[in-house]
């Protein structure tokens, strides 16, 4: 809205869309609060992809208020269509669900990793006070857990967060079992 204000002032800098364009622009421009000329690219992607005059259109058709958005949707949905053409906006939304899939099996191999250990532990201390004493480390060390491989070894294991409860975690099918809804 800057530019408006300095167009209104006498310094009449034609937004990028009027440049791209090729035309004067008017005072009453729809597109110069949204599309100023220090961001010719902006512009430049949004008409490339939806075309000026169903730009136009579009915020001509809206409340001045809702305009701001709809621009802003329209540039990343445009940027994302520059990038990707085929799949634009989806194929960032599906590149993204696929990273908090992955994150999400992570997480419930860590929490599957925190019962195995506090089972163990207290296997651990109560062998130790019915037969003879075991230290937690050596026992670690003689029983690895089978998702030792994804998680850092240390000398000594804390775990993250108090856990109240063990379960039986059926590591072969943890992802499907455990952590997803049916």
């Amino acid at each position: 809205m800057m530019k408006e204000s300095s167009r209104k002032q006498g310094a009449a800098s034609p937004c990028a869309a009027c440049k791209l364009l090729r035309r004067r622009c008017a005072q009453d421009c729809v597109f110069a609060p949204y599309f100023p000329a220090d961001e010719p690219q902006k512009f430049a992607n949004v008409h490339r992809v939806f075309g000026a005059s169903n730009v136009n259109k579009m915020l001509q058709e809206l409340a001045v208020e809702q305009r701001g958005d709809a621009v802003s949707s329209m540039v990343y949905e445009a940027n994302a269509r520059v990038r990707d053409p085929v799949y634009g906006c989806v194929g960032a939304i599906s590149s993204l669900q696929q990273q908090i899939d992955m994150l999400q099996t992570q997480l419930a191999i860590a929490q599957a990793e925190v019962v195995h250990l506090r089972v163990r532990q207290a296997a651990s201390l109560s062998t130790a006070t019915t037969h003879h004493p075991i230290s937690p480390s050596n026992s670690a060390a003689a029983s690895p857990s089978p998702s030792s491989n994804f998680m850092p070894s240390s000398s000594h294991t804390k775990p993250f967060f108090e856990m109240d409860m063990a379960m039986a975690v059926d590591h072969d099918n943890l992802a499907e079992s455990v952590w997803y809804p049916t």
